[in-house]
């Protein structure tokens, strides 16, 4: 395939190509086969090498390639035929047969693929050909002619109504064959054969849709995407005798159901027929007789007319919301695939029908691309036919993105962008009932609402299977088997009950997930039924012995503080920690808000967490809190605090619960908190006495290891003013402090300065060791805007050894991940550096290089710092090289 990568847009042609025959082929040569595909996906990919098309997709024996050329789009398509016929197969029997069709319709790429109507017709437009032949639809031909590109062949269009060949060149024809309905499409496509020597030119009629017997109902509205889907439905349908397609209300599943009906239409020669068990709950077996024709005889059960009339003949049930009355489809199923060998059965349900045979396939979501186009589409119908302005489609994507993959939140999305913006629904979208339910939708209307929807499942539940989804609903993400066993005694079986009926979803781990729209409509029943303090107060205690598991090793000792480990639990603690901070316990509230205090840091929402602190004192009254944690919140408050009045007036309440308890370690760290109020203005002197005097003070109440942010601050101001020699002192007897201490042990700052001290010295030795020792800790403990600091002295380093261009890319890369955490003390340190880079490379050089590291991603930036080679394996290495200056 050509080296293009952008996707075409605009005018673009489609091609599909696949084998006439393949699962013949593949059974008649049985390992052999994939010798021959592999061959025929070479020859084909060397045809089309040359005519710039883009591969979309592959899959067995098909091709889905885009063109933003139509004449090249024919010429590859010639081109390719011409090699399959010259290439030496292993016989003339298994000389694989292509057939190939295309179609030219405006098309956009989203997010990496099309979701298109004009796909689907040409890939249409390719199932009418035969194995050897090229067919196009009338506006590739027009296309073509219109082009004004240099073409190998010349186009006339014949104007006759009745099919004959037209003389196109000296090297290709084509045959006009007429008006044809694709299947799908309601309209008439003009097919033309394109014909060149060397090409096979005598074909039957396109395999078009004639008089197929089927009582298929006409869609409304063209089908969106799951082309994937589709696919995988109807090889299921063609392998097995009974296929159920399960899913959530609402997830489309009648709708994929009857589009793969509508393409296995010619593979049952006796129809396809469809009856919705939703409307037919106490006459099924008349419902489907009826449909198919069958008539009441005098003195016999319908059932028995039904199974003699199907007995022999080769038809395919669609049986639609089998859900409604599974045990009366399940009997009617297995009556039928036991009396008639040649029907098959294809069901929609909620829930299996648990018959034997039957493969059981879960829908999965709409795609986000599918999920936009459809969106798209439904909201331009809902304004009156105008599409959306171009400006909106981001928004619009952040809408799709929160609707979890639902057709039908897609459908009712549509309807409330008549009135609202796409950036207003999209900021409305965490409760999707609230937002997005019709006020008078009918109750009976299924599909008219998610709440009427949810119901329909909802009122099939037994006691526990619901109880367990109420209680469920208080959890903000995935939860494991032991959680739900948490919930309570009966939650196993509840559990299974949840998972046949499609309202949870089981994903890798294995974890359970409810959807938006589920927890919503699970949350209003909680409510409803009186019991949410009740499952509130026990997701408390549940995370608060997730929060003792996390934070104690199996040997009892305090573990590391380490984002990573703490990134699946955090929204579970956010909202086990909002409930606290409003009606539950505010002691639990406040040894949470603990633990989230670094991630708050890490991530930017220092705002957040001050509010749900100030929601818990406000709560404080008559609540019987230990003063140490109270006072280690308002250390918590402080840092957070972004106004120097606010975390000096924290501060010096913690001052006041430690001087009143006696508790100098929260002192020290009390005092110590100062530090960063003096340094942000400019006060090093006074910021150097106070951390000497907390130091000091540690030592005297014998809690050195409390004094480690001052040991560190203290540090930091004698790099800053080139005392070296004290500063490699004071952290080397540091760093038992910090090993002992779990929220700083795993950000390795003592090596950090170390190495900030080395590079300084030019010790490029041991500034490496330090500083790779360093950023492991801080990526493996999640602590991203630090492991980039330590990036940024690694583009020292490389500088220093005299690799100037990693040193550019690095310090982009590591800028680009810090962002707003670069700091005046060493922010200017890093400045004089890329100065020096600049000056060195050269402003355009320079600017390569950085702009590189910007792009390349923080994980790739990581990777190229860790392979920067130590200095004692270059040529030339000297340790303690002349001293850095700036």
């Amino acid at each position: 395939m050509s080296g293009r990568t952008e996707l075409p847009s605009g005018l673009v042609t489609f091609v599909f190509t696949d084998i006439e025959g393949s699962t013949r082929l593949a059974r008649m040569l049985g390992d052999d086969y994939g010798s021959v595909l592999g061959d025929h996906r070479c020859v084909m990919r060397a045809a089309l090498s040359d005519f710039g098309g883009v591969e979309l997709f592959t899959e067995g024996d098909s091709f889905f390639i885009a063109f933003q050329d139509a004449t090249a789009a024919v010429a590859a398509c010639v081109e390719a035929q011409r090699q399959l016929s010259a290439h030496e197969w292993p016989s003339a029997e298994v000389a694989p047969r292509v057939r190939m069709g295309m179609h030219t319709g405006p098309a956009r790429p989203v997010g990496g693929e099309y979701a298109s109507a004009e796909v689907h017709r040409a890939a249409r437009v390719s199932a009418a050909a035969h194995g050897g032949q090229i067919l196009c639809s009338g506006a590739t031909m027009l296309a073509v002619l219109t082009s004004g590109a240099p073409v190998p062949f010349a186009l006339t269009v014949p104007q006759a109504a009745e099919p004959q060949r037209a003389r196109t060149g000296a090297d290709v024809d084509l045959l006009d064959l007429g008006p044809h309905r694709l299947r799908g499409f309601d309209d008439d496509e003009r097919l033309f054969q394109i014909l060149a020597p060397g090409l096979d030119r005598e074909f039957p009629p396109p395999r078009t849709p004639g008089a197929a017997t089927h009582n298929l109902p006409v869609p409304l509205t063209a089908f969106t995407g799951r082309r994937a889907e589709l696919a995988e439905l109807t090889a299921l349908v063609d392998r097995n005798r009974m296929v159920t397609v399960v899913g959530p209300g609402g997830s489309g599943k009648t709708r994929v159901a009857l589009a793969a009906a509508g393409q296995l239409l010619e593979a049952y020669p006796q129809g396809v027929w469809t009856v919705d068990a939703g409307n037919a709950t106490d006459a099924l077996v008349p419902a489907l007789a009826a449909a198919l024709g069958v008539r009441t005889e005098p003195g016999r059960p319908i059932l028995e007319s039904l199974l003699e009339y199907c007995a022999d003949r080769r038809m395919l049930l669609v049986l639609e919301t089998a859900d409604v009355a599974p045990a009366v489809c399940a009997t009617l199923v297995r009556r039928l695939l036991a009396r008639c060998p040649r029907l098959d059965v294809l069901v929609t349900s909620r829930v299996p029908l648990n018959v034997a045979g039957e493969v059981v396939w879960s829908l999965p979501p709409l795609s986000p691309a599918d999920l936009f186009a459809l969106l798209s589409e439904r909201t331009a119908e809902a304004r009156g036919g105008r599409p959306d302005p171009i400006e909106d489609h981001t928004d619009l994507s952040q809408v799709a993105a929160r609707l979890e993959g639902s057709p039908l939140a897609a459908e009712l999305a549509a309807i409330r962008l008549r009135s609202l913006s796409a950036e207003q629904l999209a900021a409305r979208l965490d409760d999707p009932l609230a937002a997005l339910d019709p006020v008078n939708a009918e109750a009976e209307d299924r599909h008219g609402s998610l709440t009427a929807n949810l119901d329909w499942s909802y009122r099939t539940l037994s006691t526990p299977a619901a109880g367990l989804l109420r209680r469920l609903a208080v959890f903000a993400g995935t939860v494991d088997l032991g959680t739900v066993e948490w919930c309570g005694v009966e939650a196993l079986g509840a559990l299974s009950e949840l998972a046949d009926k499609s309202l949870i979803e089981l994903v890798p781990g294995p974890r359970y997930r409810l959807s938006g729209q589920v927890r919503a409509y699970a949350s209003r029943h909680l409510t409803a039924a009186g019991d949410e303090r009740a499952a509130r107060d026990r997701h408390v205690a549940w995370a608060m012995h997730t929060l003792d598991a996390v934070s104690v090793d199996t040997d009892g000792q305090p573990r590391t503080t380490s984002l990573t480990e703490l990134a699946s639990y955090v929204p579970e603690w956010e909202t086990a920690l909002h409930w606290a901070a409003n009606k539950g316990s505010v002691r639990s509230g406040l040894r949470l808000a603990l633990a989230l205090d670094p991630w708050w840091r890490e991530h930017g929402h220092a705002a957040a967490g001050r509010d749900l602190l100030y929601r818990l004192y406000q709560r404080l009254d008559g609540v019987d809190v230990e003063p140490a944690v109270l006072g280690s919140a308002h250390l918590v408050h402080a840092g957070l605090a972004d106004d120097r009045t606010e975390r000096t007036c924290f501060l010096d309440r913690a001052e006041r619960i430690a001087r009143a308890e006696d508790n100098h370690a929260l002192l020290v760290r009390a005092l110590a908190g100062h530090r960063s109020t003096l340094i942000e203005a400019g006060h090093y002197e006074q910021a150097e006495q106070l951390c000497r005097d907390v130091i000091a003070e540690a030592e005297r109440g014998g809690v050195s290891g409390a004094a480690l942010p001052a040991v560190i601050a203290l540090a930091e101001l004698l790099w800053r003013r080139d005392e070296l020699t004290g500063a490699a002192e004071l952290l080397g007897a540091a760093r038992q402090a910090e090993a002992s201490c779990p929220e700083h042990r795993g950000k390795r700052t003592v090596d950090w300065l170390l190495g900030m001290v080395a590079l300084r010295r030019g010790d490029l030795v041991a500034a490496h060791d330090h500083l790779v020792v360093a950023l492991r800790s801080r990526l493996r403990h999640g602590f991203s805007g630090a492991a980039a600091d330590a990036v940024a002295a690694i583009a020292v380093r490389c500088s220093l050894g005299g690799d100037q261009t990693t040193a550019a890319v690095l310090f982009g890369g590591a800028e680009a991940a810090r962002g707003a955490r670069r700091t005046e003390m060493f922010g200017r340190f890093w400045s004089a550096q890329q100065l020096a880079l600049r000056t060195s490379l050269g402003d355009a050089a320079f600017d390569v290089a950085y702009a590189d590291g910007v792009g390349l991603g923080f994980d790739r930036i990581v990777a190229m710092a860790l392979a920067v080679e130590h200095p004692d394996l270059e040529d030339g290495a000297v340790r303690f090289a002349q001293t850095l200056r700036g």
